[in-house]
C-alpha cells in the first residue's frame, strides 16, 4: 500500500485546511468569476463523503443580476435583523465577525456569483436526530470541499443561510421543486489580498476527551 504521506504535501494541505475561512469583506466585487472555475470546484465537492455513496446533492450557480435582485431583499431582511440582535454586547472577535457578516449582507447583490447547495428529498418535520445527522452529514462535507477547492483557486466564499428564512419564496424564484431542500447559499468571488492565517483555536487536547465525557486525553 502506498504511503500517502509521500504523495500528499502535508504542509500545504494543512495550510489550505487551516486558512480557508468564511470570507465576507475581502471579496472582489468587480471581477467576474468564470462559471468553468465554479464547475471545477463542484467537481471536487462531488468527491466528498456522502451517505450510502448516493449522489443526492445538487448545486445552482446564480450570476444573473436580475435573479440576485429578487432574492437579495429576502436575504437582507432576515440577515440584518439577525445580526442586529446579536450585535448588542458583542466584543472583540465576535464584534468583528458580526461587522464582516453585516458587510456581506449589505453587499451580497454585488458578489459576482452565488452557489447554492441543495439536496434531493425533504426530511419530515419530526425527524429524529439520527435522520438529521445522516441527511445533513451527506451535504456538509461537499460544501466544505467546495470552499476548499475555491480557496485553492483564489476564490473566497462564505457559508450563509439567511435566505432559508424564506426558503419557499426563494425556491419559487429559482424554480426549485418542493421536494428539494436548500442547504446553504455561498457568495463566491476572488478574494483581495492573500494574508490569511490560521484563526486562534484552543488546542486539541483541551477540546478532546478519552473514552468518557470530560476525561482528559493526556496524562498532564
Amino acid at each position: 500500500m502506498a504511503d500517502m504521506s509521500k504523495v500528499i504535501d502535508v504542509e500545504n494541505a494543512d495550510l489550505l485546511l487551516t486558512t480557508t475561512k468564511q470570507v465576507r469583506k475581502r471579496l472582489d466585487l468587480n471581477r467576474p468569476v468564470p462559471r468553468e472555475l465554479l464547475l471545477e470546484c463542484i467537481d471536487v465537492a462531488s468527491h466528498a463523503p456522502m451517505g450510502g455513496n448516493q449522489e443526492r446533492n445538487r448545486w445552482i450557480i446564480v450570476d444573473d443580476p436580475a435573479i440576485k435582485a429578487q432574492i437579495t431583499p429576502i436575504y437582507q431582511a432576515y440577515g440584518s435583523s439577525y445580526l442586529a440582535a446579536r450585535s448588542e454586547g458583542a466584543e472583540g472577535r465576535q464584534e468583528r465577525v458580526i461587522e464582516s457578516a453585516s458587510y456581506l449582507v449589505d453587499h451580497v447583490a454585488d458578489v459576482p456569483a452565488w452557489v447554492l447547495a441543495l439536496r434531493l428529498d425533504r426530511l419530515p418535520a419530526d425527524a429524529e436526530n439520527f435522520d438529521l445527522a445522516s441527511y445533513y452529514g451527506s451535504v456538509a462535507p461537499g460544501v466544505w470541499s467546495f470552499q476548499l477547492a475555491a480557496r485553492a483557486r483564489g476564490l473566497g466564499s462564505a457559508w450563509t443561510t439567511f435566505h432559508l428564512a424564506r426558503e419557499q419564496q426563494v425556491a419559487e424564484i429559482l424554480g426549485i421543486p418542493a421536494t428539494v431542500t436548500q442547504i446553504a447559499l455561498l457568495p463566491v468571488a476572488y478574494y483581495t489580498g492573500d494574508s490569511f492565517a490560521p484563526a486562534p483555536r484552543r488546542p486539541a487536547a483541551e477540546i478532546t476527551y478519552l473514552n468518557r465525557w470530560k476525561a482528559p486525553v493526556t496524562d498532564d
